[in-house]
């Protein structure tokens, strides 16, 4: 039996049948990439290869089509590679990571741990471990990886909010709020960590602290620094492995390399229309608004239902005081996504700016429904109603959100502004006024503020002392060089020295 064994070397390990999915809906170039990996494993298993040169060629294939995105096919790919070389870590962790896609925790578990083995220093493992272990309901479990991932890598912030998401599972909320409140004092951006924290400070009966917190929630997932997905981006030959490359640019600030990226994309597949709103992006970074206008234009005309690109035509309309056409293109875009806030802002903008501020305030409460603190749509409905002669309903709106909202300080600047010019003798109130001016004053001073600190002053009679404020106002507009404002305060500065009060809370020129 001895020399049987010798004679005939180690077992073969059993591998699963590995077919390809339906590729059609590819794109040709990465059709082909996937077929010549396909035919290269196939050859490399007739010809009996080295198990390690066949466990690389699963392993690519595998890649390949997880990269493409087949939820199944790329599973028995990686068993395989993972069959024929179980020292290599890629291949448990890639498993892991279609398990985890597929919402199959308990696999994704092992597999992941499996990769921790054969790596035990890689950060992203620890995480994934940390995050599927929290997802089964197993925070005690899932504490001691994020504890290691942060071990080995201090800045990593989704260690630490995980350390944090399992302090607040455990009930721990003191050790929640200390890791979620680093998390976000090491990146600012990390808006998901708003949410555990409002429910740890609320499990510390820190109600004001969770308000202000869960109103700055975000669903941004925050992921763990992951070399080997990332890598996947970029594999396949296709419009999309361009897409992400020129995104990931965009974000970055480079829109030379985006432009590239989106270009090299288009290439590809011409007609894609949502690549040709990412050039238009591209463009507008980099100034040319030409380009951007024809990369847009050209990508509703291969897709009306392009809602971005719409929207991104109606913002240069926009910027281009052309707001009945900007208005056209808002539309368009809530056409297809109704929902769509930034939109429903813009157009409420474009609508005052033509005369339609009744459709604009419906605007407006469409996105106050769905975002009651929504900074722009607030002040917006509040000059909307002014704009509209309403000045009683803007007051009450303004006071209602600083009662809902009174850490935004927005909003409080707003209802001074109301009861220090409100054309409405009924609702102006200048030492209330004042008394709000001189609290927000401490927060941080500028231009607006300070205008709106002089007309309290004109309101209340002190007309020399409002004229003061104005010119010293006046002098630092014209040396930052704002034409408008230098304008419009000097409309101001005349009324103020004809002893004269302000009754126009805004002008046109502030609208949002």
């Amino acid at each position: 039996m001895l020399c049987l064994a010798v004679a005939c070397g180690p077992r073969e390990p059993a591998l699963a049948p590995t077919p390809l999915p339906d590729l059609t809906k590819l794109a040709p170039s990465a059709q082909t990439q996937i077929r010549e990996a396909h035919s290269r494993l196939v050859s490399l298993t007739a010809a009996r290869a080295p198990a390690g040169e066949r466990s690389a060629a699963f392993g690519e294939l595998g890649r390949l089509l997880l990269a493409a995105q087949f939820p199944d096919a790329p599973e028995s790919c990686f068993a395989n590679a993972q069959a024929l070389d179980a020292t290599d870590f890629r291949w448990p962790y890639y498993l892991a990571q279609v398990f985890r896609a597929r919402g199959e925790a308990q696999k994704s578990v092992a597999a992941f741990a499996r990769a921790a083995e054969l790596k035990p220093d890689d950060v992203a493992t620890q995480v994934w471990l940390g995050e599927t272990r929290l997802q089964l309901g197993q925070p005690e479990a899932a504490a001691p990886h994020y504890a290691r991932a942060l071990a080995l890598k201090p800045s990593s912030v989704s260690a630490r909010f995980g350390l944090g998401k399992t302090a607040l599972a455990r009930q721990d909320y003191a050790g929640a709020v200390t890791h979620l409140e680093a998390v976000l004092a090491q990146d600012a951006t990390a808006a998901a960590a708003h949410y555990p924290l409002s429910l740890a400070y609320r499990g510390l009966g820190d109600v004001a602290r969770a308000d202000a917190a869960l109103s700055r929630r975000a669903s941004h997932e925050i992921l763990p620094a992951d070399p080997l997905m990332v890598d996947l981006e970029t594999l396949l030959e296709s419009p999309q492995s361009h897409e992400t490359r020129g995104i990931r640019a965009l974000e970055a600030g480079d829109g030379a390399a985006a432009e590239a990226a989106f270009r090299e994309g288009l290439a590809l597949a011409p007609d894609h229309a949502a690549l040709h709103h990412r050039l238009g992006a591209a463009l507008g970074l980099r100034g040319d608004r030409a380009g951007a206008r024809a990369a847009y234009e050209r990508a509703v005309h291969l897709a009306p239902d392009q809602f971005l690109a719409h929207y991104s035509l109606g913002l240069l309309d926009q910027e281009d005081g052309h707001p009945a056409a900007a208005a056209a293109h808002f539309q368009a875009a809530l056409t297809v996504r109704p929902t769509y806030v930034p939109a429903l802002v813009r157009l409420a903008s474009s609508l005052r700016r033509t005369g339609g501020a009744t459709a604009a305030l419906d605007a407006y409460r469409r996105v106050l429904d769905a975002e009651p603190r929504h900074g722009e749509a607030v002040v917006g409905y509040a000059m909307t109603l002014v704009q509209l002669g309403r000045h009683r309903q803007a007051r009450a709106h303004l006071e209602g959100a600083v009662l809902a909202s009174p850490d935004v300080t927005a909003f409080a600047h707003a209802l001074a502004r109301m009861l220090a010019a409100a054309p409405d003798a009924a609702v102006r109130d200048g030492s209330r006024a004042r008394a709000i001016v001189e609290t927000l004053v401490p927060k941080g001073r500028t231009l607006d503020l300070g205008e709106t600190m002089a007309m309290t002053l004109a309101e209340q009679g002190e007309f020399a002392r409002a004229a003061a404020v104005q010119r010293d106002l006046l002098t630092a507009a014209t040396r930052a060089g704002l034409p408008p404002v230098v304008a419009r305060m000097s409309a101001n500065l005349a009324r103020y020295e004809r002893r004269q009060a302000c009754r126009v809370p805004w002008t046109e020129q502030e609208w949002p």
